[in-house]
């Protein structure tokens, strides 16, 4: 059983760091390089990645990374292990916590912005301070829980 919370582990991992690196681009050159775009260009192009973003690659990673890492508690369990397991839980709640932010925040914030018929600046104004605000918040917890998976992975040679 311990190949398989392994596994489970290693592909938990990969969908937290995909996540985390989704997040981390938008923080670092998505939102950045939009915040020099006039009112049109920010929310047309902002509008128009909410709608390409609900695919199912992201989806997969999004949703899951937090349902991985729950697999890799159980795993972890089931094998025996012990010493990975508060990372493992750790690393789950804050990818968790990364979709709480998301569904709370994130997504009506998209959501009034896609519906907005408000002139552009203000439709701009109401969403983007709040919004990059928030995109912090879910990068950080989504690399924090890649990081607590990855301690998962290494404290399992200790434990």
């Amino acid at each position: 059983m311990s190949t398989v919370s392994g596994v489970v582990l290693v592909v938990a991992i990969v969908a937290a760091g995909l996540i985390a690196g989704l997040f981390y681009s938008y923080a670092v050159s998505v939102m950045p390089g939009l915040a020099r775009a006039d009112d049109h260009t920010f929310v047309t192009a902002m509008r128009e990645i909410n709608i390409a973003i609900v695919n199912g690659w992201f989806l997969l990673t999004f949703l899951g990374a937090p349902l991985l890492a729950a697999a890799a508690v159980v795993a972890d369990l089931v094998a025996g292990g012990r010493g990975a397991l508060p990372w493992l839980i750790a690393g789950f709640a804050l990818l968790l916590a990364m979709i709480v932010i998301t569904a709370v925040k994130n997504i009506p914030m998209n959501n009034a912005l896609d519906r907005g018929t408000a002139a552009l600046a203000e439709l701009r104004a109401r969403f983007e301070t709040s919004w990059v605000r928030w995109n912090l918040l879910r990068a950080f917890v989504s690399t924090a829980g890649f990081a607590c998976l990855l301690g998962g992975w290494l404290a399992r040679g200790t434990g």
